[in-house]
């Protein structure tokens, strides 16, 4: 079993994005410095919520802070990208990390993100599953072609070629049968986010469709990677101190999911929503959340669920001070990870 860590790089109040990104680096010299294996970055637009329009920019920033964890981007919205230009500039990405890089991608879930694009999200399953075909494509063969709905790409070859053989570690993020379908038939690794849910509905439902997935095709990579918010403090209490900033963070996904969004010069508005769970919640079922024996315990229940092979945790949120997130990176590095090695 392997650990990530999950940066959202958000910058609630439109926190300078020096102070931002001064941040996101010291928590992944952090990770690196803990043994994590991996960490990653989101790509957002036009609002606090996150703070890296293109994770694979930043990737070559932390890889150049940095000299062996790996770098991942969960997700690049591939509706927002033309597929020669995202297989281009992962090639340059991975030579860029030195072979450091993971590519998490998926189809986006923001309304206020695809309006500004001029794009909608009727099509956007469907534009994901045609740029994954072309990005596939360019990275694997020296000379490609292609003839589709949103694309037709006379011969050409990708430059540089990846660093990486064929190309670096692909995977699709997914929660629905259907994106875990597209993703079994390419060949790509699974990865899903607990999105604020309770853990044991968020472990049922996307190991159950990664199986009936797998079930019909037989070249799925035995990778499956779960997102979840982690908060490792030396006592429950203390942890529990620390949900308000994990409920800030799953009522700006709500909003902005379900396209009731209020963004103001471009700080989102964190509005209650309706069936919202309380702060105990978050801290008992949705998050892994407590002392480094509550968490332990709970991630025990967890895997038994939903057998992930990586556990990438949510370890900054909302306003949550630097030295909290380093703390509970560090006890969880140390206390937690050692038992599931």
């Amino acid at each position: 079993m392997q650990f990530g860590a999950f940066f959202l790089a958000g910058a609630p109040g439109r926190e300078d994005a020096s102070s931002v990104f001064k941040r996101l680096v010291q928590l992944t010299q952090d990770a690196e410095e803990l043994g994590f294996d991996s960490i990653w970055i989101a790509e957002h637009h036009f609002s606090t919520y996150g703070s890296i329009p293109n994770p694979l920019m930043m990737a070559t920033r932390l890889a150049a802070e940095t000299s062996k964890i790996r770098i991942g981007t969960a997700v690049l919205v591939l509706p927002f990208w033309h597929p020669l230009r995202v297989a281009e500039d992962i090639a340059l990405a991975d030579h860029l990390t030195g072979g450091r890089l993971e590519v998490g991608v998926g189809r986006g879930y923001q309304p206020y993100e695809f309006r500004r694009f001029g794009l909608t999200q009727d099509d956007a399953r469907e534009r994901t599953d045609e740029t994954l075909s072309i990005l596939l494509a360019a990275l694997r063969n020296d000379v490609m072609s292609y003839d589709g709905k949103y694309n037709e790409i006379g011969e050409t070859t990708v430059l540089p070629r990846p660093l990486q053989q064929p190309h670096p570690p692909i995977w699709l993020g997914a929660n629905t049968k259907e994106s875990f379908e597209i993703g079994a038939r390419l060949g790509l690794r699974a990865f899903t986010a607990t999105s604020g849910r309770p853990l044991d509905q968020a472990a049922s439902e996307s190991w159950a469709n990664y199986l009936e997935a797998k079930s019909k095709h037989a070249n799925v990579p035995p990778e499956f990677g779960v997102q979840v918010q982690i908060c490792t403090m030396p006592t429950d209490d203390e942890a529990r101190a620390q949900m308000p900033h994990f409920r800030y963070q799953n009522r700006q996904v709500v909003s902005l999911r379900g396209g009731r969004e209020h963004v103001l010069a471009g700080v989102t508005e964190a509005t209650p929503y309706e069936g919202e769970p309380d702060l105990e919640e978050i801290f008992t079922t949705r998050s892994l959340s407590g002392s480094p024996d509550t968490v332990a315990a709970s991630l025990t229940r967890f895997r038994e669920a939903c057998p992930m092979t990586l556990l990438n945790g949510t370890f900054s949120a909302g306003e949550m001070p630097l030295d909290v997130s380093r703390q509970s990176m560090r006890l969880f590095a140390e206390e937690v990870i050692p038992r599931f090695r």
